[in-house]
């Protein structure tokens, strides 16, 4: 199966944060926390997806919880922060949700996403992502990380499933 028929299996989004929905280069708060950014149209997409009933989720190794505030205004529930082995996180989100992880699509950019991005059924990455992240990805997104490349997997999944711009769910936040 190609890409844009996985595409139509997909029930799932979950992301990695750092190098996906922040930028690679981050400035250092006084007391040395990382200070991310985010992408509103990664947001827009987000939420959208959320109102048409995916499920969406974030693992990532960062332990600052500003990342849990923004993306639970977004309306994600499942937001696992520190994670440092990530499949651990993953499978408490299959069984959670009872979902095959054939219908799950991750975006990641590093080696710590290696293993996940192994076991979902798509498997993406920014195009700034590391070169072993990017040889197991069955796509690779022509944006970079933190700038829009959630909502690029984001959209095509809505569009290959006729959900994209179908109604009024499009016009709000």
């Amino acid at each position: 199966m190609n890409f844009r028929e996985k595409l139509k299996t997909i029930r799932a989004f979950v992301f990695d944060v750092d190098g996906v929905l922040s930028r690679n280069d981050i400035s250092l708060s006084t007391d040395g926390e990382p200070m991310r950014t985010a992408n509103i149209k990664d947001g827009y997409a987000m939420q959208l997806a959320v109102k048409k009933g995916y499920i969406l989720a974030i693992i990532t190794g960062a332990k600052t919880e500003n990342i849990r505030v923004r993306y639970e205004r977004l309306g994600l529930r499942d937001i696992y922060l520190a994670a440092s082995h990530k499949i651990t996180y993953l499978n408490d989100f299959l069984q959670k949700h009872n979902l095959n992880a054939e219908n799950v699509l991750y975006m990641g950019d590093d080696i710590p996403d290696y293993e996940v991005m192994s076991e979902v059924g798509v498997a993406v990455c920014p195009s700034d992502a590391a070169e072993e992240i990017k040889a197991i990805a069955c796509y690779v997104s022509p944006v970079e990380g933190g700038k829009g490349c959630a909502r690029d997997v984001i959209e095509q999944t809505l569009k290959a499933q006729g959900k994209w711009f179908d109604g009024h769910e499009a016009f709000g936040w």
